[in-house]
């Protein structure tokens, strides 16, 4: 009688609590990335449901089978050196488990990486993402705008997004649209994007950076083409200049709501576009090295001919 009332209490929990809940972000996408993931992990939590029901089932009928209680008293089990199916059964089945997610994690990982495949051939809209101590500057050089904690995108266009970090290392997530990818301070990392529904969206950091981490949050509203670039021409018509010192103000640690602005930092403060090491970085260096160099030698000869 007590599990029988246990049973039901669980089941009243389910209906009552978890019905009400509003749907998993990341199991409600709102794009082609978004759209893989989740299959994907609809595909994960399907194989491990069928796992667990068929050994919990093995476990009851053994428990049920085999108990002590259906054997007589003297009764002692048969020495057994081995089993060969059962040792193939445990042993192959999690190979093919592993093989088989190892080449969905392969493919899935392909199509999130590039360009949704419905929107190749289009120019995608570049959106430079840069976090600081704790806020999210975006910035539209395509439209000469830039935006702080939060974000308008278009639909049915390809979003390339360019992250670096003004601080400590971050991670740019909007899960209605895809995964996260780390920003980091020295170089720029790619996240490839897009929308296919209208409509308001949550982005956070998604990598515990210190104090402000719970606050490091944006919203995100994806809009028409149309809407898009009539909210940009206001922004031109409105909005006030990005200027040095006022970025340099927003880079100090600190909260600040939703700010708007025609310009990119782009100009004066660029993104670090060139990894270290790279052969462009390479070439800069030896650039300057050699201007020094030469610098150098003419001070030297003036000194020289100054004391001569």
């Amino acid at each position: 009688m007590n599990i029988k009332w246990s049973l039901l209490v669980i089941f009243f929990v389910i209906v009552t609590v978890l019905t009400g809940c509003d749907p998993l972000m990341v199991l409600d996408p709102k794009g082609p990335q978004a759209q893989t993931q989740a299959n994907v992990i609809w595909i994960s939590i399907a194989i491990m449901s069928v796992i667990t029901i068929v050994v919990c089932a093995f476990l009851v009928f053994v428990l049920v089978k085999y108990r002590d209680s259906k054997l007589p008293k003297d009764y002692e089990p048969p020495y057994i050196e081995g089993n060969h199916l059962v040792e193939s059964i445990i042993v192959g089945v999690p190979i093919l488990i592993v093989i088989f997610f190892s080449v969905v994690t392969i493919i899935s990982n392909n199509k999130v990486e590039a360009t949704p495949e419905k929107y190749k051939g289009q120019d995608p809209l570049v959106i430079y993402a840069s976090t600081s101590d704790w806020k999210w500057h975006f910035s539209y050089p395509e439209n000469g705008i830039e935006t702080v904690n939060y974000l308008y995108i278009p639909t049915k266009r390809p979003l390339e997004f360019k992250l670096y970090s003004f601080g400590p290392i971050t991670a740019f997530w909007v899960p209605q649209l895809g995964g996260q990818k780390y920003a980091m301070a020295d170089m720029v990392t790619t996240l490839h994007l897009a929308a296919d529904e209208e409509g308001e969206m949550m982005g956070r950091n998604a990598n515990f950076s210190g104090k402000g981490f719970a606050q490091n949050m944006f919203h995100v509203e994806a809009m028409s083409q149309a809407e898009f670039d009539d909210w940009v021409k206001e922004v031109k018509d409105t909005a006030e200049p990005i200027t040095e010192a006022k970025f340099n103000e927003l880079l100090k640690p600190g909260y600040t709501g939703q700010l708007t602005f025609t310009g990119t930092h782009l100009g004066f403060s660029p993104a670090p576009e060139h990894h270290h090491g790279s052969k462009d970085s390479n070439e800069d260096v030896n650039d300057e090295y050699m201007e020094h160099d030469h610098e150098s030698s003419n001070s030297k000869a003036e000194s020289q001919n100054n004391h001569e």
